[in-house]
C-alpha cells in the first residue's frame, strides 16, 4: 500500500515504552512516517525513539500535549511531498498495542470520516477519572449533540484539512474535547471506532491526582470558551457519595 498516513506521538519521559510504540506504529498499513515529539523529556525518550526508527523533534522544555501535537503536525507538513498525509495521533505508552490502530485509519482513508476517535475494547476503571470524562462527554453533547463513549481518548486519525480547521488547538489536556466540538460545529464528520489497544493505567498516588486536576482544569477551560453553561453546572457532574 502506498504510504498516506503519518503517525505523531507526543512523548514526555517515555523511554521505557516509546521504542515498542514506534515499531508497532511504523508497521501499520499505509504508514510511511512516524514522528515523535519529545516534549522536554528528562530521560532518553528522544534517543530511544530515533533508534527505533522515528523522526524526532524536541521541545527544550515541556510545553504540553496540544503544543506537541501542533509541532508534530508541522513536522509532517514539512515532509509532505505530493499529497498531505492523514494524521494519526497515538500516545507514547501504547507499546505493542499501537499495532491495533489500523481501524482508526481506514474510515479516514476511505473518505467515510474526517476524524476517528478510539474506543478501547478493554476498559480499565481509573480512580478519580470519571469526573473529567463526564464533564467532557456532557460538554460535547451540549455543544454538538454528539454522544461519545470515550471523549478524552487521544488516539485519533484526522485528515490534514480537519486538523487545520481545528487550529489553534486548545491548551494542554483540553485538546481532545475542544478538537471534537470545533470540528463537529464546522461540519466535519467525527466517529468512534473500537480498537484493541491499551495504555498504562493511571494510578491513585499524588502524581496521578495532580494529573487529573490539571486535566480537569484544561477541559473546563476549553469548555468555558465554547459553552459557559456547562462549567456553571460542574457540581452536578461530581460523583455522589
Amino acid at each position: 500500500m502506498t504510504g498516506d498516513t503519518a503517525v505523531i506521538i507526543p512523548a514526555a519521559n517515555e523511554a521505557d515504552r516509546i521504542a515498542a510504540t514506534v515499531k508497532a506504529a511504523a508497521a501499520l498499513p499505509g504508514v510511511d512516517l512516524v514522528v515523535v515529539v519529545d516534549d522536554g523529556s528528562r530521560d532518553q525518550t528522544g534517543r530511544v525513539a530515533r533508534a527505533a526508527g522515528a523522526r524526532v523533534v524536541r521541545h527544550s522544555r515541556n510545553r504540553g500535549k496540544a503544543a506537541a501535537m501542533e509541532t508534530g503536525a508541522e513536522a509532517v507538513r514539512l515532509l509532505d511531498e505530493d499529497a498531505a498525509h492523514h494524521l494519526l495521533f497515538l500516545d507514547a505508552d501504547l507499546g505493542e498495542t499501537a499495532g491495533a490502530a489500523a481501524p482508526l485509519i481506514e474510515p479516514v482513508r476511505a473518505g467515510q470520516a474526517d476524524m476517528t476517535i478510539a474506543v478501547f475494547a478493554t476498559r480499565v476503571k481509573l480512580g478519580g477519572h470519571g469526573l473529567v470524562v463526564r464533564l467532557s462527554r456532557e460538554g460535547i453533547r451540549r455543544a454538538t449533540g454528539l454522544e461519545l463513549t470515550q471523549p478524552l481518548n487521544g488516539q485519533r486519525c484526522l485528515t490534514r484539512a480537519a486538523f487545520e480547521a481545528a487550529r489553534p488547538l486548545a491548551h494542554g489536556f483540553g485538546v481532545e474535547t475542544a478538537l471534537t466540538i470545533d470540528l463537529v460545529r464546522k461540519g466535519y464528520r467525527v466517529t468512534e471506532v473500537e480498537v484493541d489497544m491499551a495504555h498504562r493505567a493511571t494510578g491513585t498516588d499524588w502524581r496521578a491526582q495532580l494529573h487529573r486536576a490539571i486535566q480537569l482544569r484544561d477541559v473546563t477551560r476549553a469548555l468555558a470558551i465554547r459553552d459557559p453553561l456547562v462549567t456553571q453546572n460542574l457540581h452536578k457532574l461530581r460523583p455522589k457519595r
